[in-house]
């Protein structure tokens, strides 16, 4: 039975070195539609964060009423929800004005 020797740990199995593999020429270029698909990401991530943000508060806040037997929990989590989707919005909004200039 003929054993191969144990591939290094700076040799990748296919004989080109670390450095070679980890190496920014060999990643793909980004093609020209690729900017409308991140576009379209962020334009999505905007339209989600008020709504997502809302409905996670008004769960917490639901479940913290049925264990505390109370019903104004859920108002506060809907409330505090929207707050961190409008500050949600707010970064990511202008996270994206910043990266035009």
């Amino acid at each position: 039975m003929h054993r191969q020797p144990a591939a290094s740990f700076a040799q990748h199995p296919h004989g080109d070195s670390v450095a070679s593999v980890a190496d920014d020429t060999n990643k793909p270029k980004k093609g020209p539609g690729t900017s409308d698909y991140v576009k379209f990401e962020q334009i999505a991530q905007l339209a989600l964060a008020l709504p997502a943000a809302c409905v996670i508060g008004w769960l917490a806040g639901a479940a913290i009423d049925k264990h505390f037997h109370t019903n104004w929990f859920g108002l506060i989590g809907i409330l505090l929800g929207a707050i961190a989707g409008f500050i949600q919005i707010f970064t990511t909004a202008s996270r994206i004005l910043n990266r035009g200039r």
